[in-house]
């Protein structure tokens, strides 16, 4: 199993070895915590979250035991490999069989060792599933988002409106370690004077017309994820109950006196430029840089040419699951190409609906997606050349073939007919990535 991307703990106090396993363990791509005393490492485990911890069996404060029976007492804890003198086995022996996980004696090959670490890893969730494009652009929002996923930091997502950034917050949490739920609140949509009680939940008499008891989506988001969907239009009051709540990690219920704990993650997404809300006055600033800690922004649907018919095709699958078209005619995805989509995905998303629903003929064409137009959208811009014209149609076709297979090469070759080298050489003409590399 590979370790790029994975994170692993290690707890070693000799600076020698650490630097040697950090230096190594960089090489694979693995992003390693670095800890060299026992407290040091219990202090900062629950938030580093490592898949797996390497701990040496002496350590100068607590013995490596002490760390791991402490922290086999938590929920989710991680597989141990303990590195140790000759003098320390039956030491080790034991904590295997407490369910510690491995142990290598010193001094050992470097390759054993990440064979035994790479043992140890839970296996990675799929990918080839779970993707929110093709095009360079939004995979490198999904690298990032992978990354975060193993923390539980704040992000706030920054972009356009419609291009994605709920779906984005949804990705994260699919591919988190989070056992909760994924709780969406449109901060927009919500009366400022109920906010407060959808948010936090109300107990019983609380106002009128309050019943009963009921859980806001602080509290029923549970484990999971907090999803603030246009946070910058949050009314000044309830700027200040959200900063306490991300401070103390605990709320009220409206009407209530005892202090509910908070466990979820918070995402926030914005399309307006928070910074100068910042300066104007009309957002605080010490909860900008709490909602703040990991900014990703999604970009446009015009800077990703390459999702485009990736999604085309998507949409027309989900809204013709009777199958009462035949396809997606290649006109119609030349109009798509041509189009700048002000409203971003949401806009596709919608013209694909609408296509599909009102076609007379047995394939989506561009009067289906654009009714309004005069002429076929594909000709409001220059003419390419044909030549042109048939690179960009070879490059989305093996950048969706890529997608199937999760970036391997074999089977993407396979589906597309040709052989593994030919196959290279058309990505490295068309200045493609292999995503999965």
């Amino acid at each position: 199993m590979s370790l790029e991307h994975r994170v692993v703990g290690l707890l070693e106090d000799d600076p020698i070895m650490g630097e040697s396993l950090v230096q190594r363990l960089a090489l694979e791509g693995t992003i390693v915590r670095w800890w060299t005393t026992g407290r040091e490492a219990l202090a900062e485990l629950e938030r580093a979250r490592p898949e797996a911890v390497i701990c040496d069996i002496r350590l100068p404060d607590m013995s490596g035991e002490e760390v791991f029976r402490t922290i086999a007492d938590r929920d989710a804890a991680p597989p141990f490999l303990f590195i140790t003198g000759y003098g320390d086995i039956d030491q080790a022996v034991r904590l295997i069989r407490a369910g510690a996980g491995d142990y290598l004696a010193k001094p050992f090959d470097m390759p054993v060792f990440l064979n035994r670490l790479s043992g140890l890893l839970p296996s990675p969730p799929p990918e080839a599933n779970q993707v929110l494009g093709v095009s360079d652009a939004i995979r490198g929002v999904e690298r990032t988002l992978r990354r975060v996923a193993r923390v539980r930091s704040t992000v706030l997502f920054t972009g356009e409106t419609g291009v994605g950034k709920e779906v984005s917050a949804r990705f994260l949490h699919d591919v988190s370690v989070l056992t909760g739920p994924f709780m969406a609140v449109n901060c927009a949509a919500i009366p400022a004077e109920l906010l407060e009680a959808e948010l936090f939940g109300h107990e019983r008499g609380a106002f009128t017309g309050a019943l009963a008891r009921h859980l806001g989506w602080a509290e029923r988001a549970g484990e999971g994820t907090l999803f603030l969907d246009e946070i910058g239009d949050l009314a000044p009051a309830m700027q200040a109950k959200l900063l306490r709540l991300m401070e103390d990690r605990q709320f009220y219920r409206v009407g209530g006196e005892v202090a509910v704990n908070f466990r979820a993650r918070i995402v926030c997404a914005t399309n307006a430029d928070l910074e100068k809300r910042v300066r104007d006055g009309r957002f605080r600033e010490d909860l900008f840089y709490r909602v703040n800690v990991v900014s990703i922004s999604v970009p446009p649907l015009r800077d990703r040419q390459e999702d485009i018919a990736w999604l085309l095709e998507r949409f027309f699958d989900q809204f013709n699951s009777e199958g009462e078209l035949a396809g997606v005619s290649g006109l119609a995805e030349e109009a798509a190409q041509a189009h700048l989509w002000p409203g971003n995905v949401r806009e596709l998303r919608n013209r694909v609906e609408r296509g599909v629903a009102l076609a007379l003929g047995p394939w989506l064409m561009p009067g289906d997606l654009f009714p309004e137009a005069v002429e076929p959208a594909a000709f409001a811009a220059p003419l390419p050349s044909l030549e042109d014209a048939r690179a960009a149609a070879e490059r989305r076709h093996i950048l969706r073939a890529l997608a199937l297979t999760g970036g391997e090469i074999i089977p993407a070759a396979k589906a597309l007919g040709i052989s593994r080298t030919t196959l290279w050489e058309k990505m490295r003409r068309l200045a493609i990535s292999n995503p999965a590399s």
